[in-house]
């Protein structure tokens, strides 16, 4: 077999390995992640899951915004004791880090990522405004913890 059919079959298989992952974690629905209990007036209390893979002892308000949109699929926030995959970084530091590893401010990565992966997962679906300002407070608030 030659160099020429070999590097073929290799690309062919890097991007069906590559696109099959990408589905994976942009279609696969969110997993039941604990969450604390907050009961509004007239509501019942959150169910809170028993998978022992993902939990999080967030405060209310504090860093749900991260259960909320599926970040906890690959990101810790360790300071803010969310405990969520490892495939992407801490965000504990993130809004003071972003900007020195992307070269662009935190406020403009949330709006247009220029990594590979979160484009691809923001792009599909954009935060809202009320998102992107909660993540901003989070994270901001994250970075003030020791």
């Amino acid at each position: 077999m030659g160099y020429g059919r070999l590097i073929m079959i290799f690309l062919c298989s890097f991007a069906i390995t590559f696109s099959v992952g990408y589905e994976y974690f942009t279609n696969t629905p969110k997993k039941n992640v604990s969450q604390p209990k907050t009961t509004a007036p007239n509501t019942a209390p959150a169910t809170q899951s028993t998978d022992k893979t993902e939990t999080t002892t967030a405060t209310a308000g504090e860093g749900r915004i991260f259960v909320q949109r599926g970040c906890v699929q690959c990101h810790s926030v360790k300071a803010l004791n969310i405990q969520g995959g490892a495939v992407g970084p801490d965000l504990s530091k993130a809004y003071t880090e972003v900007e020195a590893k992307h070269g662009i401010p935190i406020q403009q990565f949330l709006r247009k990522p220029n990594s590979a992966v979160m484009s691809g997962v923001l792009g599909n679906k954009p935060l809202t405004d009320e998102e992107y300002n909660a993540v901003l407070t989070a994270l901001k608030a994250a970075s003030e913890k020791p």
